[in-house]
This record gives structure tokens, sequence and C-alpha cells, in this order.
């Protein structure tokens, strides 16, 4: 697609009604959006309490039906206004660059043709023959001519010839207005290129916001409407980069957040779900009514994809989970399709909570089947241990935010290396929205997860705002001792089950020496405190605090598989100590936990 805009159509545009028609588009949205609150409290939620009948479960679900048909209507005529606001927005810029180089020419009198050609008078004198230079015509550089290449212009025998920046005799010729009209005629190109390149983008995400036609709003319409909401985030991407904090710290999204307007920010919500649901620094219940949107979206989007299967099952297990638990609140904090996929899960608020924890999943963790009912049950766990110590005001959380190693690539520091960052960002989120004076915030990881961990808490400054940090089931973090994750020796605790075969990973250098010397030789040459991912953090050397965790069963003979020990630190049915000791550290009472000797 190609854009035929001219540039007396680029000057003539009135930006001011691009704005009155994103206006009357949001109002729509808004109409669409209360239409549904009123359907769901005042008529749907209503009938339901009140009436039980077979009539009257049918009406409900028509209820439902129509409520859906609203729910659509609104997102995609907040998209419509997205499109049409951010196409008059960046058409501003080349616009001023145009009418700002319309009025050098006027100025100078030159004539700007339709086709953008620039005719330019006499002047200067010729050094032969002491006559005044004639003038002459340019044309300014479409974009097609080269690096360098100033444009064309018409030399005395009428012929266009190209000019090659600056240093070129066309430029030094001693009739002024040439370069004068050349740099003129270029800025109008410019303009105007930048204003087609605007209008292609913008027109594209436009002609594809269609509705399909009837009434029905099922699965493939969400589906749609998923890629409605990537074409036009594609489109409206300088707009988003110009006024999303999106390379700012979550301190500046947060402040930027709070200066909105409710209008506003309704809106960033509705056009742009994926965008707000996964920045950190926004609040929580604003994440979180994001996210479920975009949850929505990708359920329908990938339905029916053979390929996507097992990630489709833990989106819609962690659906089930948000529409069925109401205590603990859960609050979905991110969510995605990316690599393995990406899910963060709040048991409480984060943002009024005077403890938080973030857990980080390890080996074979990922958006699947498992994830609702085994990662997700550890949070939990945590949190009413927690509550217990200390009065509920707990936020136990799951952060799978980076793809967790799922076989040989465990053997890697790289996942916690692309990880860490985006840890930390999260946990700089943390702080930036909780309302309390005193947070306690701590980071865990369990098995390859305290790699991950350990990475995000060796990198400059630490894990923002973290107090404590607790490895579980760690072969190592990369550190040569707890000092070095910066929250200091005595708040780094280690659960370490005796029969935990993951704790007990040979170093990388004592693989290579038991190949060499044989295994009764390598046991006598290298320390016994180092791992695969540098000095255990259960051994004296390390310098953590170990505590109590049971031995758990033995690998294989006892008929549980080659790790049954390494799942259990959170169990509270299974391993108690383990449990209550993370949920006491969790809710800053590490002074009563139950410790245990190092290796």
């Amino acid at each position: 697609m190609t854009s035929g805009l001219t540039w007396p159509q680029l000057r003539d545009l009135e930006l001011l009604e691009l704005t009155d028609a994103a206006d009357g588009w949001s109002a729509a949205s808004k109409h669409a959006d209360a239409a549904r609150e009123r359907v769901d409290g005042e008529m749907s939620g209503a009938l339901a309490k009140t009436q039980e009948s077979e009539s009257a479960t049918a009406a409900v679900e028509r209820l439902k039906r129509l409520s859906e048909n609203y729910h659509y209507i609104h997102t995609e005529c907040g998209l419509v206004r997205a499109s049409v606001e951010g196409l008059g927005i960046e058409l501003a810029a080349p616009q001023r660059l145009l009418l700002d180089a319309l009025e050098d020419a006027a100025a100078n009198c030159y004539t700007v043709h339709e086709d953008g050609r620039i005719d330019y008078p006499a002047g200067g004198e010729n050094a032969v023959t002491g006559e005044m230079v004639p003038g002459g015509t340019v044309v300014g550089n479409n974009g097609l001519l080269g690096p360098g290449n100033s444009g064309l212009y018409r030399d005395g025998n009428g012929m266009y010839v190209p000019g090659t920046g600056p240093g070129t005799p066309a430029l030094k010729s001693p009739n002024p207005h040439l370069a004068r009209a050349q740099e003129i005629a270029d800025r109008i190109a410019r303009a105007l290129r930048e204003a087609r390149e605007i209008d292609d983008r913008y027109n594209s995400a436009l002609g594809k916001l269609k509705a399909a036609p009837g009434l029905t709003v099922d699965t493939r319409t969400w589906a749609d409407v998923a890629a409605d909401v990537g074409t036009v985030a594609v489109a409206a991407q300088s707009y988003l980069a110009d006024h999303l904090p999106l390379d700012k710290s979550p301190a500046d999204r947060k402040e930027w957040w709070d200066h909105l307007g409710a209008e506003q920010r309704e809106e960033y919500l509705t056009s742009f779900p994926d965008v707000i649901g996964n920045l950190d620094g926004i609040p929580s219940a604003v994440r979180d009514e994001a996210n479920r949107e975009n949850l929505t979206l990708l359920i329908a989007k990938l339905d029916g994809q053979p390929e996507s299967k097992d990630m489709l099952a833990g989106l819609k297990g962690i659906q089930t989970k948000l529409q069925e638990t109401a205590e603990p609140p859960m609050y979905l904090l991110g969510i995605g399709d990316r690599g393995n996929g990406r899910a963060i899960v709040s048991y409480g608020d984060p943002d009024t909570s005077k403890n938080v924890a973030a857990y980080v999943p390890g080996l074979g963790t990922a958006l699947d089947g498992d994830f609702a009912d085994g990662t997700l049950q550890r949070a939990l766990s945590t949190k009413i241990g927690a509550d217990r110590h200390d009065d509920g005001s707990t936020a136990s959380i799951v952060w799978l935010g980076y793809d967790a190693p799922q076989s040989i690539d465990v053997a890697s520091a790289t996942s916690a290396e692309h990880g860490a960052p985006d840890y930390n960002s999260f946990m700089d989120g943390i702080t930036a929205t909780n309302d309390q004076k005193d947070l306690h915030l701590t980071a865990i990881g369990h098995s390859y997860g305290s790699r991950m961990v350990g990475e995000a808490a060796m990198q400059p400054g630490g894990i923002p705002g973290t107090d404590d940090i607790i490895l579980l089931g760690s072969p190592g973090t990369g550190a040569d001792n707890a000092a070095q994750l910066n929250v200091g020796a005595d708040h780094v605790f280690v659960g370490s089950a005796q029969n935990d075969p993951v704790t007990w990973a040979p170093s990388k250098a004592g693989v290579v020496t038991g190949l060499i010397a044989g295994p009764l030789n390598s046991t006598l040459l290298m320390p016994d405190d180092q791992n695969w991912f540098g000095t255990d953090p259960a051994s004296e050397a390390f310098g953590g605090r170990r505590f109590r965790v049971d031995d758990g069963p033995l690998p294989l003979v006892a008929g549980q598989g080659p790790t049954p020990a390494h799942s259990n630190y959170f169990n509270p049915a299974v391993d108690p100590a383990s449990a209550d000791n993370i949920a006491r550290i969790v809710a800053g009472k590490s002074d009563s936990i139950t410790t245990e000797a190092p290796r």
C-alpha cells in the first residue's frame, strides 16, 4: 500500500478533526462499556440472585452473550480511537516541517509546484561574463536518490542533474538561491515522505478493524480482536514510544500513571492492554485488569493451534483459578506467549501488603497444564503460611518472567543471565507501587531459579528493595559466598534437603577431574563445597543461614522418581518444617526459624 498524500493535502489537513473523530470513538467505547456493566450488574447479576428457574437461567445466558457483545464493541471502538488519535498526533510533526519549509519558500519568493519542484530566481554574478546567474528549478530528495544526495537541480540548459551534496559545483553556484531552494525542497520532500509512511501504517491498521457479520462473539471473534490489538500496537509504535515511558524506570512509570486523568488511563487500558499489563511500575490492580483482558485474547489466539496446546492448557488453568478464587485475591501481573510462556501471578495485593515475596521457579517450568495446579500452589502455600505469622499482610508471587531451562540447557547460565534484568525490573516495580513505609521484600529461587536469583542479586546494587533471599534446592548461585548477593550474608537463607540430588550437583571442574582421574581421586582432589554453579549454598564456605528441612525420600529407591526430595520445600503436608521456615522468613520473622548445620 502506497499513500497518495500530496503536500497541499498535508498542508491543509485539519488535525483537530482527527482529534474530534478519536473523541467520538472514545465516547462510543465508553458507552458500550457502561452498557456492559449495567447488563452484568443490574440485570444479569440481579436475575441470577433472585430467580431460580429454567427461564431465568436461559435469560442469564442470553444476557451474558449481550455483555460479550458490548465488551467486543468497547474494545474495538477503543482500538479505532487509538489508531485515529495516533495518526493525528504523528502527522503533526511532518505537517509542522512542511509549513516551516513553505513559509521559508514564500519569504524568498520561491514558487513551490504541486509535485514539490521549486523555482528560484536569478541571483549572484557570473565571474566570467559579469552577468547575473539565471534562476532554475530544484527537486527535493525523495529518498530514492541514495545517501548524501541533495536532490536534483536544473542547469542553464534546462536539464535536471543529480546533486551530490554541498561540495558539488551545483551547490557552489554563484546564485545563492540554488542552495537555499534545494534545502527547502529537501525539507518538503522529507515531510511528505514521513507523512506518507505514517498514513500507510495507520491506513493498514484501520483497514483491519472490521467486525464479522452477525451478533455472535465467540473464540474466533476474540482471536480477531487479539490480531487487531497487535496490529494497532505495531502501527502506533512511534506514538507509544513518545507517550508511554517505555524506557523509563518503574518509579518514573508509576509517577506517569499517577498523573494521568481517568479518561487517559481508560484509553490506554482499552487500546494497549498488552503493554500496560506488562509494564513494571504500573499499579498491580491496573496490571491485573489489563492482563485478564490479555488472557482472554491469548486463549482465543492459541485456540486450535496443535503446537500451542500445552501453553493453551496453562492459560486456561490460570483463567479457571482467577474465576474460582475469591480469597485470597489473585492478581495477574504478567502474561504472554513469548518463548515457553510468561506468567506472573500474585496471591494478595503487592501494592498494599507489608510483606511481598517473589518466587522464581526452575528446571522444567513452563506455562503449561501443570503450572496452575503445581507452581501456583507453592506461592499459595507460602501466602497461607506467612499470613499465620503476620496477620494476613503478605503477597506471594510466582514470577515466570523468563524461559526456565527445560532439559540439558539447565547446565548453562544463559537463561539466568537473560532473565535477571527482567526480574530486577519487576522487583523495582514492586518497590515503586507498594504503599507501605516498611516493605519487607523477599526473593525466592528454587532449583535453577536460585541460579537466576543469584544472577539478579549480583547485578550492580543487587535486587532492588530486597531484604532477604531464600535459596531452595540450589545447584549454586554463581556466587562464591553469600555476601556477594548484596543483602548481607545473614539475610541469605538456604533450604537444602539431604536427599535432594540437585543440591549435590558436582562442579564443572569436578566432572572433568572425575573423567580424568576417576571418581575416588576426584573426591580427594576437589573441594566438597563446590556445586555446578559455584559454592554450595548449604556449605559453611558459602556463609548463608541454612534452615531446617526434611531429608526427603531417597532418589529412585523410594519409588518416587529420581528427585522426589527436590519438590517438597513449599509443601506443608510433606515437609512442614521447610514450608514453615519459608513462611516465617517471608513474614519478616526470620529470628524464629529453626536452623540446621551447614554441610
